[in-house]
């Protein structure tokens, strides 16, 4: 990577990707670093994907395998590398990596979000041991058995509905009085026979011995103890965007602010997907922000403004 960059695209989910082949197709020179030695973000831990524009119930895996080819099939290079810091610096961005500095005209952050974790004791003791943030990843462990899932999303219901088929019952555990998901997953869950939901609870404990056997809730006021030997976790996301802080504006919960055009508040720093402020994080949203974004860039390096 010693030639001059145009663009480095940090992170390869659907954000990532897509602008990937956007900025192929825009003839830029460009590289995306991504964290790990796979693509696709999150939706590789997702079952199925029965919400991506014609391709209904797909896997997450299949799905993320697709995005990767296609950017492949337009030439993009992969540098595997994870970016701990970045800088405007004489017209230019720095990225500083773990294993080596890089630089370019611009850099846009596709960084994604992870899991958010309760904070209740006993959660990181039986991580791995019983408690998880993937139900598609580790349900299978659980067949036969008693299981809760915590959150009230798209995302919790959507896990909930994978453990119903492996598991002896899901505890749908929710801390207000009402789903928050759509209203067809709701339909959806409630209609399965051995799924109970739980309103207005909250986890105060995980425990067990080896590996969890039961959880201490407050349900409506009231403690109580329900044995189970799985708890899977899907309470909300954190944006990818410590490198950011101190750099480029955030909002309050730690997402980079940046509108439909992905433009940051630093010129040269453009933002795409789940790690951005926006009301919808979805893949169909993420791709099509990593293409926005590439419009912007486009704009930007010909010296324009990126709106």
């Amino acid at each position: 990577m010693q030639q001059q960059q145009d663009l480095i695209i940090a992170g390869s989910g659907p954000a990532g990707l897509a602008a990937a082949v956007y900025a192929a197709r825009a003839r830029m020179r460009f590289f995306v670093l991504e964290e790990n030695d796979f693509s696709g973000g999150q939706i590789i831990n997702t079952y199925d994907v029965d919400n991506y524009l014609g391709l209904p119930g797909i896997g997450g895996f299949d799905l993320a395998m697709k995005f990767r080819e296609h950017a492949d099939k337009f030439g993009a290079q992969f540098v595997q590398d994870r970016m701990t810091a970045a800088r405007r610096e004489d017209g230019q961005i720095v990225v500083q990596g773990e294993k080596a500095q890089y630089r370019a005209r611009a850099l846009l952050v596709a960084t994604g979000a992870r899991h958010r974790r309760l904070g209740c004791p006993g959660e990181a003791e039986f991580s791995g041991r019983g408690v998880s943030y993937c139900a598609t990843c580790d349900g299978a462990f659980f067949r036969g058995k008693d299981v809760a899932m915590v959150g009230g999303g798209d995302t919790a219901l959507e896990e909930a509905a994978f453990l119903a088929n492996l598991c002896a019952r899901v505890y749908l555990l929710h801390r207000r009085d009402a789903l928050r998901a759509s209203k067809h997953l709701q339909e959806r869950v409630l209609a399965l026979p051995n799924v109970e939901v739980l309103y207005e609870t909250t986890v105060q404990e995980i425990f067990g011995g080896e590996a969890v056997e039961g959880i201490r809730v407050l349900r409506r006021g009231r403690a109580e103890e329900i044995p189970l030997s799985g708890v899977f976790i899907a309470v909300g996301m954190e944006p990818n965007s410590e490198p950011l802080r101190g750099v480029t504006a955030l909002d309050s919960a730690g997402f980079i602010v940046a509108g439909e055009d992905g433009a940051t508040s630093v010129p040269g720093i453009f933002a795409a997907g789940d790690v951005r402020t926006k009301a919808l994080r979805q893949i169909l949203t993420a791709a099509a922000d990593g293409a926005n974004a590439i419009r912007s860039i486009e704009r930007y390096l010909l010296g324009g403004p990126a709106r």
